[in-house]
């Protein structure tokens, strides 16, 4: 059956519509819940073995979790945003386990509406700070976490969900990942986050002057360093790894070696992730580092 040119379909809903009729709630019913299980499987494919199913979305959320979900009008599920609320030293966290959007309706805002919908959920039942993780590889991802919503790196984990997940979004390239913690006990409307300020296709000229610790094509080890550390670096990744493991080459895997590298031995050395920076026109992206105080004066 054709529907009509008046509906509202996922992927031809325009941009207004996207903005001002999309739901954003709590997930209700189990059959909202199967369509949270059906989004995971087309967003990290069938084979996916780290899938959360309806019945554990359910019960999370009966018990302090948190199961969200961006619904157009007719009530198809656009995204959707799972947490596990927890005791962390004696304090409530939250720790935020998935988001999947929709790939027909990307880049509308739809993520970050989830993402603050959880933030003020877990603020309403006494959370005081989130976690999660993203992939440091994936240029999007870190734009949209450190720049938009002024998350900070407190870790970096190899494999943090093992070598073989299931997904070919992690084939070649394993699964390190950052872990990030959100500060949730703001005053209303203060998230942290630096907003669009940051222009992805304009360097910072602080960050053009920092030195660039796995730079391209030396990717198999760390550059040479002086031996005070400088006060400003940068941790260099392409600005499409998917495209790069779409390619069939090893240079996916030598990315992830020389970040790797490059950020444990930075997190190690008193360096902290301040920001990240998108310059299209060398397909390049660039995190900025920086060391002691020197971070504290940039974060702030």
């Amino acid at each position: 059956m054709t529907a009509p040119e008046t509906a509202t379909s996922p992927d031809r809903m325009p941009a207004d519509i996207l903005r001002d009729t999309i739901d954003i709630r709590h997930v209700r019913t189990h059959d909202e819940f199967v369509q949270c299980v059906e989004l995971q499987a087309s967003t990290w494919g069938r084979g996916f073995r780290e899938s959360v199913p309806a019945t554990i979305l359910k019960i999370t959320q009966r018990l302090g979790g948190i199961t969200a979900g961006a619904f157009a009008p007719d009530g198809t599920l656009l995204g959707f945003i799972f947490g596990i609320t927890g005791v962390e030293h004696g304090t409530l966290v939250h720790w935020s386990d998935m988001l999947a959007v929709d790939p027909r309706v990307q880049n509308h805002g739809i993520g970050r509406r989830l993402k603050e919908f959880q933030r003020d959920a877990a603020r309403a039942i006494g959370a005081t700070r989130m976690y999660w993780t993203f992939d440091p590889l994936v240029a999007r991802n870190a734009h949209f976490n450190l720049n938009l919503l002024g998350a900070r790196v407190s870790e970096y984990v190899a494999d943090m969900y093992g070598t073989d997940t299931g997904s070919l979004l992690h084939s070649g390239v394993g699964t390190d990942r950052f872990i990030v913690m959100w500060p949730i006990d703001l005053p209303a409307g203060a998230t942290g986050g630096h907003g669009d300020s940051l222009h992805e296709g304009t360097l910072a000229s602080g960050m053009l002057a920092a030195p660039i610790l796995n730079a391209h094509p030396h990717l198999g080890h760390l550059a040479a360093l002086e031996p005070a550390p400088p006060p400003l670096a940068r941790v260099e990744i392409p600005d499409d790894i998917f495209g790069i493991q779409a390619g069939g080459t090893t240079d996916a895997a030598q990315w992830r070696v020389s970040t790797r590298t490059a950020f444990q031995w930075a997190l190690a050395n008193g360096y902290r992730v301040v920001r990240f920076e998108r310059d299209l026109s060398s397909a390049r992206g660039y995190y900025l580092i920086a060391h002691g105080l020197q971070a504290t004066s940039i974060a702030r």
